[in-house]
């Protein structure tokens, strides 16, 4: 490891992170409702502490290895949401404890959305600004926008692009270089971002909810600048744009990049994970609907139809807006919705949740030991495509979804130790383990009730969500520190 590159690279980070507090400071010099003071000493802050971090080992230029990669991004998660939390504890007006100003800026940048502040309506527009801007950020991952740049700086990003982005199948670049790779993401998540905030925009929006909305929607996070989130607007043609964005956010970011090079939508309808990803959300939206509506939940099949789309849409991908109160819908509906969160969004997408990939090849896998049953001898490999997977990643796959139930069940009790009825627990952990945001029990209207050291382990469950359990895992272990 090269201890002095990673403070490097780290103090970059941090003053490039510095500079995204300066739209809150412009927002609210705008509104001027408060906040402009905080983030201004915030920004200066943190500026002073990554230049100090980088002063000492400016001159140092080694590549990275596949540990300091590691290193660098679980600490930069962790200092990121520690100092993200700053000028929300700071912020006049808005009150937080320092346990709940850390559990909302780790939330907004793992894009997760659970969130402990009542009363969004009133507060200054610098702060909720500055939420969804977290979420923004964090959706396609700061550490990828950092990769553009590094190899400017004498350093390169290989390893930090292969230890933050979310999927099982890491090493396919879209591009020949990582820094072009890095910068096509941002190109199409901006886009996407630019074209989301229009169409709030012309469906009724204010400018600043359009694009505070669009952040939140393409980086599947789920914060919003009203209590009621998406219900606030009481508006269908709010709602679809939401569902569409939603859905696209969800897909593969690599369909996203080849699609749009070479013009034609082939590229999607010949992925498998894109077809299981729309059949999933489909077939969820017709349950959820018909149930509603035998239920007897709404009077009409459009209002089923409406709202249950919706919470389908918005509860598969992992974004947590609500159109509705769901959890108040018959007891069925909440709990499929909840498990549907375990699925999430694609491999390279913002989603959450263990990712259509996985779910697709553990099935496939079950399916061929069934069929080994009955042909022992028999080689089956299991396959994408028409091409076979190789027992190397089936593996992985199998280890992370076994790691992932373990620590599920783990917390779970864990927060029931800490005398939390089972149904607020088990959705705690899910909607942060997840990357959800809206839970079920105590935590369906938000997470403030909850103790400082059940915030603080979910905070670290959000992180751990982000960052697909291995690449923290992988620190706790005296393999990653022997020489």
């Amino acid at each position: 490891m090269h201890p002095k590159i990673i403070l490097k690279v780290l103090g970059i980070l941090l003053m490039v992170f510095s500079l995204t507090l300066i739209p809150p400071i412009i927002i609210a010099l705008i509104y001027q409702d408060g906040g402009m003071s905080d983030f201004a000493l915030s920004a200066i802050g943190l500026f002073i502490a990554g230049f100090s971090l980088w002063l000492p080992s400016r001159k140092e230029h080694h590549d990275l290895k596949i540990r300091d990669g590691f290193l660098i991004v679980v600490i930069f998660w962790t200092a990121l949401g520690f100092a993200g939390a700053i000028p929300m504890y700071f912020a006049t007006g808005i009150n937080l404890s320092l346990s709940d100003a850390i559990f909302e800026s780790f939330s907004g940048l793992t894009t997760t959305g659970a969130t402990v502040i009542n009363g969004l309506d009133n507060l200054p527009h610098a702060i909720l600004w500055y939420r969804q801007q977290l979420q923004w950020l964090g959706g396609m991952g700061i550490i990828v926008l950092a990769v553009a740049i590094l190899p400017m700086l004498g350093i390169g990003g290989m390893q930090l692009y292969r230890a933050e982005t979310p999927g099982p199948i890491k090493d396919n670049k879209l591009a020949p270089r990582i820094s072009e790779t890095a910068k096509s993401l941002w190109y199409i998540y901006l886009g996407i971002t630019t074209a989301c905030a229009v169409s709030f925009w012309v469906a009724g929006m204010n400018w600043f909810d359009a694009i505070g909305h669009s952040f939140s929607t393409v980086a599947i996070g789920g914060f919003s600048t009203h209590d009621a989130s998406i219900g606030h607007f009481d508006s269908v043609h709010i709602e679809v744009i939401t569902m569409i964005f939603m859905y696209i956010a969800g897909i593969n970011f690599a369909l996203h990049f080849t699609a749009f090079r070479h013009m034609t939508v082939q590229r999607y309808l010949s992925d498998p994970e894109y077809k299981v990803y729309t059949l999933i959300l489909l077939g969820g939206i017709l349950i959820v609907s018909t149930y509603l509506y035998s239920s007897h939940t709404y009077a009409s099949w459009e209002d089923a139809l409406r709202f249950g789309s919706f919470q389908v849409m918005s509860i598969a991908t992992t974004a947590g807006f609500a159109s509705a109160d769901f959890s108040s819908w018959p007891a069925f509906l909440p709990i499929f919705l909840i498990l549907m969160s375990y699925i999430g969004g694609s491999a390279y997408s913002t989603g959450g949740g263990m990712k259509v990939i996985r779910i697709m090849l553990l099935f496939k896998q079950g399916l061929r030991e069934v069929h080994k049953l009955l042909h022992p001898n028999a080689l089956m490999p299991v396959k994408l495509s028409g091409k076979p997977v190789s027992e190397k990643i089936m593996a992985a796959v199998w280890g992370f979804f076994s790691l992932y139930v373990f620590i599920v069940v783990l917390a779970t009790l864990l927060l029931m130790a800490m005398e939390l009825d089972p149904l607020t627990a088990f959705s705690a952990v899910t909607a942060t383990i997840t990357n959800l945001g809206p839970g079920l029990g105590e935590v369906a209207a938000n997470f403030s009730e909850l103790s400082d050291p059940a915030k603080l382990i979910l905070s670290f469950l959000m992180v751990l969500g982000r960052l697909e359990l291995f690449t923290i895992l992988v620190l706790f272990t005296a393999a990653f520190w022997r020489k």
